[in-house]
């Protein structure tokens, strides 16, 4: 036998081609019906990231979900630590992008693939040797608090719903209510052009982007315009055993912005008001306790408190324009029977029984 015929047949997974029993989805993905029945095909279609064949999954994602398949291989998944289907983080539901923004703060160094296929294919061979993930930050750094605000813990069914059907959008769908696909048009905006790689390495996506600005408003608390106003509201205070226990508390939190010139509690609405002595040290502390703020381990509402002499003007106004109706002298019976209304009766305009007249 010549040499030739001692050569080893290549196999068809020589470059990695993934064959997998079950795929990488979040619980959105997988829809609200437990029975789910997948169709499942080995190296059916190219990974849209790494280009390389990998078994495709495909499902009904829930009773009123559409038909949902796999995008991305395992190994791009696991490297991002994204679902294989919506690319969106496992642990905290949110796209990659803000993900790695508020990991890079903590420390964590952002995973990023080359995007020369050469490259690409060494940096997946070694993630998959890596079986344990010991070269990745996922789990490894501490809970960043913005990603535990912004976290999607529950499922969202409604990304599962059907498309918009581009028939009916130039007006050529002829299928009626038999048509799978939704009959509306497209809204536009910021988010009608979202790319699924810029999705997958955390890049120009426009709903990261979205959920970042969002997140930065409400952080932000705007200051009034006048500028007298230094008192700041703190609402759903817990209750206290000890009195005075909580204004200590309350007074221990605040003392590091300046000072305090007076602290009211309202231990029934179970809340406080904290006056300052300057408006510079009152927007110092909103801005640094605005939805951050805790009191034995409950969170408290932080924002700005309305000026007394502002109800007071508004209350006179409305005495002098005659819109508050003014207080009436109710005549009040000594027996039951005196009593019109109660048989059905309204006293004459002008007529009032004689006090006198009532025997005592």
């Amino acid at each position: 036998m010549t040499e030739k015929g001692f050569r080893i047949a290549s196999e068809v997974n020589k470059e990695g081609w993934e064959k997998a029993q079950f795929p990488i989805l979040c619980e959105t993905c997988l829809g609200d019906n437990p029975y789910v029945r997948m169709q499942k095909e080995d190296y059916g279609v190219e990974c849209k990231i790494c280009v390389r064949p990998f078994t495709i999954f495909r499902w009904k994602a829930g009773t009123q979900g559409r038909y949902k398949a796999t995008v991305v291989c395992q190994s791009c998944a696991k490297v991002k630590n994204v679902c294989q289907t919506c690319l969106f983080d496992l642990e905290y539901g949110l796209p990659v992008q803000v993900r790695d923004k508020y990991l890079e703060e903590l420390g964590a160094n952002k995973v990023a693939l080359p995007h020369s296929r050469v490259g690409r294919d060494y940096q997946l061979q070694n993630a998959q040797a890596d079986k344990d993930g010991e070269d990745l930050p996922y789990g490894k750094v501490g809970a960043h608090p913005m990603l535990q605000r912004l976290a999607r813990m529950t499922p969202y069914y409604k990304r599962n719903e059907a498309r918009i059907c581009t028939f009916y959008v130039k007006g050529a769908c002829n299928r009626g209510q038999d048509c799978p696909f939704k009959h509306e048009l497209p809204q536009g905006g910021e988010l009608a052009n979202q790319k699924l790689r810029d999705r997958f390495h955390g890049e120009n996506d426009p709903l990261a982007a979205k959920i970042m600005r969002r997140a930065e408003e409400d952080l932000t608390l705007m200051p009034p315009e006048d500028k007298s106003i230094t008192t700041l509201y703190l609402g759903g205070l817990p209750a206290g055993t000890i009195p005075g226990t909580k204004e200590k508390e309350i007074r221990n939190q605040f003392y590091v912005f300046g000072e305090i010139r007076s602290i009211r509690m309202a231990p029934k609405q179970s809340c406080a008001f904290v006056t300052f002595v300057k408006r510079e040290v009152a927007e110092q502390a909103a801005k640094n306790t605005h939805k951050i703020l805790k009191i034995n381990g409950n969170k408290v509402h932080v924002t700005w408190g309305r000026p007394q002499v502002k109800k007071e003007q508004e209350a006179a106004n409305a005495m002098a324009s005659g819109s508050a109706a003014p207080a009436q002298d109710t005549y009040r019976p000594y027996y039951p029977s005196m009593d019109p209304s109660a048989q059905g009766n309204a006293p004459l305009q002008g007529e009032r029984p004689d006090e006198r007249s009532i025997p005592k």
